[in-house]
């Protein structure tokens, strides 16, 4: 029996003391993919769940907080933004050997492709409409109302975000990217004033961490919590715009040389303005700063992927290829606070 393998008889014991209308027995089948905590689909006599664990073993501190994913979709179950209904959060590691998690399981779609070759036009256009209107709800959720006042710190997000990583970055640093070092050099002297702004924020947020109804446009589930915390609400709309910008034959294929008109894929600048009109704003100052600080923080991610790779500590094949990308990154920011949009 490995690590990751439960002991089924133990586990559907628990959930039927803690879940009410829960009934065993039950098979667990871990998802396959590369979640830095280990996801299964539990069949039951009562339906379909899903176990979301932290990975056994010693671990950070701060890492794989699944008690954060919980608390956070479970406060999200009476706003607008769609989440799975959470079921049990569980602390006692005797169960399974290590804390974890159940939710519903939702049968719907994940897109891996930004491009959304098995759609037309018009499905495309909604399908990104839809994405931006979850956005917005999720950043006009009324944090105290939701329970979620003391989810991380507020204010000062962009500096304490540079800091954060550009010490993440020096750690794992290669060799020298003069492209990193304008980019880094720039946003710390370029930092807009706290303008105040405190919103829940996802952190990754991307298409294929939403959930789509099945062969439809409408987004059932926004998923992979991992990195959400209070925060500002241009770094997620910025972050998901830089897609916008990068290469289609990038490792992390984006959409920067397709056609997007003829796919029915917005524009930044239309992606933008949809998302301003939800949240009631005019407009948004400085926005070359927050997309060349999303291409520096994901440069600096992803440095730190090539670094595991090049000590052996990343297993797939992706990573030298990710990491490879750290230096185009940076590139395309330093492109950006040069046009100055």
């Amino acid at each position: 029996m490995s690590a990751f393998d439960l002991d089924t008889d133990k586990l559907a014991a628990y959930l039927e003391a803690n879940i009410d209308g829960f009934a065993g027995p039950i098979t667990a089948e871990k998802f396959a993919g590369g979640q830095s905590n280990p996801t299964y689909r539990i069949d039951a006599r009562s339906g379909r769940y899903v176990l979301r664990r932290k990975p056994p073993g010693k671990l950070l501190k701060s890492a794989h907080a699944v008690d954060r994913e919980y608390r956070v979709m479970s406060a999200l179950a009476d706003t607008a933004v769609p989440v799975p209904t959470m079921r049990v959060l569980c602390e006692d590691e005797s169960i399974i050997g290590s804390m974890f998690y159940v939710m519903d399981f939702l049968d719907g779609d994940i897109h891996w492709n930004a491009a959304l070759p098995e759609h037309t036009p018009e499905q495309r256009t909604r399908i990104y409409d839809n994405m931006n209107k979850v956005l917005a709800d999720l950043h006009n959720v009324d944090v105290e109302a939701a329970g979620l006042a003391d989810y991380g710190r507020p204010g000062s997000y962009f500096e304490r975000q540079l800091s954060r990583w550009t010490t993440q970055y020096r750690a794992s640093e290669t060799e020298r990217i003069d492209a990193m070092e304008t980019l880094i050099q720039w946003l710390e002297a370029n930092v807009p004033a706290d303008d105040g702004q405190v919103c829940l924020a996802h952190g990754d947020f991307r298409l294929d961490n939403m959930m789509f109804a099945k062969g439809d446009t409408e987004v059932i589930a926004l998923l992979d919590w991992e990195l959400s915390t209070l925060g500002h609400p241009y770094a997620d709309l910025a972050y998901q715009c830089m897609q916008l910008r990068i290469p289609g034959d990038a490792a992390i294929p984006g959409l920067g040389d397709v056609d997007r008109q003829a796919l029915g894929i917005p524009t930044e600048e239309e992606y933008v303005q949809a998302y301003c009109r939800r949240r009631g704003i005019s407009g948004i100052d400085h926005w070359a700063f927050y997309v060349a600080f999303s291409f520096f923080r994901l440069s600096a991610i992803l440095q730190g992927v090539y670094k595991r790779a090049l000590d052996g500590n990343a297993s797939s094949d992706k990573a030298m290829a990710y990491g490879a990308l750290a230096k185009p990154l940076a590139e395309l920011g330093v492109g950006v606070i040069s046009e100055g949009n």
